[in-house]
């Protein structure tokens, strides 16, 4: 288990020399630790003459030995690792706290700090050259094993000093662990917390505690502890669901237990806070304040709780879903997304923004300089609750909107002189019966690979009245969503017999439908909302669509559509069908190491797509005040229905809209004289031309 919990693994050099004095680098800042901590045990034994420091020193060597053994002698490097990184931690710490003033003029002190920056500096230069030479893979995870076994070490150590003191170090020790994951994740505040905790650390906490710590020893042990995650903020190239994965992929029962000590440190903080009541100095602006701001703060947590409560319990059935479908090889990301996970956490992004607001307003007015517990709790509050606003901030910016998908395949390809379709000949029926299931089995493939919902895919051999097709289509449009919003996406596709002049549907009693008419159904059922609709044609005469939907404006439509070219070469019996395309395409869209070439030249089956002249201004659905409202009114309790107006005022201000309309602008005329050869919807589905 430790090994997967390992966060960097080193690929094979590309050239041995450079990689070689890379890793001596990195040895030989663990050697300098080490001579430095020798040096400095040594030294506070000789000035102090305290026999468990001699104690200590004795069987740290020990210790070392035991773990070179087991190393070396016995191939067990995870156990020898474990006893090395715990007992430099609990070593660090014991130089740190046992600090006098005797020790500052001493020349062997001097040369124990000095080594000790050494170290730290090494070991920075190390980590950024592996990383800068690309000879490491990064991995998802929350604290490698060496962390977590630094930390607990320092832990340890604090034990030497007395029992509030010792608590309050655990609590900086425990916020450090929270700063770790807070950079691993690239939290979006993550680097004001590591100002803020450098500035408290240095500034005020160790005074809080009247002692006077090794800024040396302090530095170097936040200096091999943060240096790997500070510069993964920039060289982790692992996507924001990858980064999340530790924490997505938990079970239901470990994600419910997690927010017990969640519950347990924000009362903790809530309480050392009022204890800023007890000091009569500016009494008449504290407890005001505190009244004021403690309800708000209590407000927005018991929020907070409710909605991480809600949180684990859509992804609980996520879970479900992945591991029912894992045979089709689909992510929990794609999964997460046609759930409508992105709905809620853009909506839980909101309410969690206002939490942490209230956390920063709370300890500002319950600011107590000289509490180290507070000042300690402070620092681990401030990166749980960061870490939980950039999760869903995240997750709702890199997951795909939900999608619903319709089909219609009415297999007629002869038309009479009334232009009504006819049906075929027997001695065809069974040929185009297998070529229109086989049609149907690419659209439903495509449906279930992108996790499409499906509405239908109707197959008629009779024909289809213009009422029938209206009806159905109307229904489709009105579909939402099971948290009440519309889906972000709709798809059609249709393949059948169409008019040579206008590409309008072929449908029986001689009745035609045309592009104008689903687009004023589109309009009818979408006013007021931005849903956009993308239709997939496989017909012989589906160019005019095309044309027609790069003249939309008000809308946001797609017209992704197949030329047959019939070539003169009948001998070669390459003579393109109805239902080539679909297969195509959707082999492009769900497999891919597909070798599909839209662009080679002599294909007798080739693909165009039309886009309104807007489409480059969508955006994925974003909460409205009425869905907050909704949202609301269904997982919370009614105390709490003030904080709708503020969250919706708030989250509906728009500071760059000048930048924003200037990036529009430019979109939309890159796309209209530059439109790409493949088009990526953000669905997982691609419009491709040749």
């Amino acid at each position: 288990m430790a090994q997967e919990e390992e966060e960097l693994i080193v690929d094979g050099p590309k050239e041995v020399d450079m990689f070689t004095s890379v890793r001596c680098l990195g040895y030989l800042s663990s050697v300098n630790l080490l001579v430095a901590v020798c040096v400095g045990m040594y030294v506070r034994w000789e000035v102090t003459s305290e026999p468990m420091i001699l104690v200590i020193f004795i069987l740290g060597l020990f210790v070392l030995g035991i773990a070179s053994i087991l190393h070396y002698y016995f191939a067990m490097e995870q156990a020898s690792n474990s006893l090395f990184h715990l007992w430099f931690g609990f070593l660090l710490g014991l130089l740190c706290f046992l600090n006098s003033p005797a020790l500052d003029s001493n020349v062997k002190e001097v040369v124990a700090n000095y080594l000790l920056l050494a170290s730290v500096v090494m070991k920075t230069v190390w980590a950024a050259t592996e990383r800068i030479c690309g000879a490491i893979r990064h991995k998802p995870v929350l604290l490698t094993s060496s962390e977590l076994l630094e930390l607990l070490g320092f832990g340890i150590a604090s034990t030497a000093m007395l029992l509030s003191t010792s608590v309050a170090i655990m609590g900086l020790v425990v916020a450090l662990g929270a700063l770790i994951v807070d950079l691993r994740m690239k939290s979006l505040l993550a680097v004001p917390n590591l100002i803020s905790f450098a500035l408290v650390t240095s500034l005020v906490f160790f005074r809080a505690l009247h002692i006077t710590a090794n800024p040396y020893a302090f530095g170097c042990y936040l200096g091999r502890q943060l240096c790997e995650p500070v510069l993964d903020v920039y060289f982790s190239g692992l996507g924001p669901s990858e980064r999340w994965m530790p924490v997505l992929s938990l079970g239901k029962v470990w994600r419910r237990l997690s927010m017990l000590p969640l519950c347990l440190i924000e009362l903790t903080f809530f309480v050392l806070a009022a204890l800023k009541l007890s000091y009569l100095e500016l009494w008449y602006l504290v407890i005001p304040g505190f009244c004021l701001f403690g309800l708000f703060w209590s407000i927005c947590h018991i929020i907070l709780l409710i909605t991480i409560w809600g949180f684990h319990t859509k992804l609980s059935e996520c879970q479900k879903a992945w591991r029912a479908q894992r045979s089709s090889r689909r992510s929990l990301e794609q999964v997460m997304a046609s759930r409508g996970i992105r709905h809620f956490c853009l909506i839980s992004e909101r309410l969690v923004f206002f939490c942490l607001l209230s956390t920063v307003i709370l300890g500002a007015v319950s600011w107590q300089p000289s509490c180290g517990l507070f000042l300690s709790i402070l620092l681990v509050v401030l990166p749980l609750e960061s870490l939980t606003h950039s999760m869903f901030h995240e997750l709702g910016s890199c997951l795909g909107g939900t999608c619903v998908g319709y089909a219609l395949v009415i297999p007629t390809s002869f038309c009479s002189a009334d232009a009504q379709p006819t049906l075929l000949p027997p001695e065809q029926v069974q040929q185009l019966n297998l070529r229109s299931t086989g049609m149907l089995s690419n659209v439903q493939r495509l449906f279930s690979h992108h996790m499409i919902q499906t509405f239908g895919c109707d197959y008629s051999t009779s024909g289809v009245t213009l009422e029938a097709v209206q009806n159905k289509l109307r229904s489709f449009m009105e579909l939402r969503t099971e948290d009440g919003p519309r889906h972000d996406t709709y798809l059609i596709f249709y393949s059948g017999h169409t008019h040579k002049s206008t590409g309008a549907w072929a449908l029986a009693g001689g009745e035609s439908f045309r592009l104008a008419q689903l687009l004023e159904l589109w309009q009818e059922k979408n006013a007021g909302h931005c849903s956009r609709l993308i239709l997939v044609l496989d017909t012989e005469n589906s160019l005019h669509w095309v044309k027609e939907a790069r003249r939309v404006e008000s809308i946001h439509v797609a017209v992704q559509a197949a030329e047959l070219c019939i070539t003169s070469d009948l001998e070669a019996g390459d003579i393109p069908l109805l239902g080539d395309f679909t297969a195509e395409w959707v082999e492009f869209n769900c497999n891919p190491d597909s070798d599909t070439q839209w662009s080679e030249k002599g294909r007798t089956v080739t693909a165009i797509y039309g886009v309104s002249k807007r489409w480059s201004d969508y955006t994925l659905h974003v909460p409205t005040g009425s869905d907050v409202a909704k949202h609301w009114k269904t997982h919370f309790p009614e105390v709490t229905y003030p904080m709708v107006h503020l969250s919706n005022w708030c989250c509906g201000l728009n500071l760059f809209w000048f930048c924003s309309m200037c990036l529009r602008c430019f979109r939309r005329c890159k796309l209209a004289w530059f439109p790409p050869a493949v088009l990526d919807t953000g669905q997982g589905i691609k419009l491709v031309h040749s």
